[in-house]
């Protein structure tokens, strides 16, 4: 291995010396980067309490909803007997029904249905006001043909179900 001659030791002591200046100058101009990082840390703190309440309103709204809701909605006395219909919290799977969905089954459970006999017990304005109420198309409920569906999975027919109806 070579070793260096004295133009390349200067050269090197040079961009040592250069380097440090450098690096002491920069020090100067991170002060200002830092002081904008604390002061976006601060701001995001700031935003996240405001979050952090909001939330917590919100929540304490939805539970003074919980409470002051009726236990038995629905959309009148043909329907809608809700968990008011001497069960203790029991919900059918409404979701099995062709045309209904998971969430179709969570917006019945909202509008006060929450098995399959309230479905069959539907009269035709019981029908109307429901397939309103939820915004799907008048005449749904008949053509997807719900209360007979609601029939056999009521009665536990869940194979005939299957094959008329998937």
């Amino acid at each position: 291995m070579p070793g260096f001659d004295t133009n390349q030791w200067a050269v090197l002591l040079l961009v040592l010396v250069l380097g440090w200046l450098l690096g002491l100058m920069s020090r100067s101009g991170a002060s200002k980067w830092r002081r904008a990082y604390r002061a976006e840390q601060a701001d995001h703190a700031a935003l996240r309490a405001e979050h952090d309440t909001r939330l917590a309103a919100a929540n304490a709204r939805i539970a003074e909803l919980e409470r002051a809701a009726p236990v038995a909605g629905g959309l009148g006395a043909g329907i809608g007997g809700g968990l008011g219909n001497g069960r203790t919290g029991q919900c059918d799977d409404l979701s099995l029904i062709r045309g209904v969905g998971l969430s179709g089954a969570a917006r019945l459970n909202d509008h006060g249905v929450h098995d399959y006999r309230d479905i069959s017990r539907m009269s035709a304005a019981d029908e109307a006001a429901l397939e309103s109420r939820m915004g799907v198309q008048p005449g749904h409920i008949a053509r997807e043909r719900w209360r007979e569906q609601a029939d056999m999975l009521a009665a536990g027919r869940h194979d005939d179900h299957r094959h008329l109806f998937s």
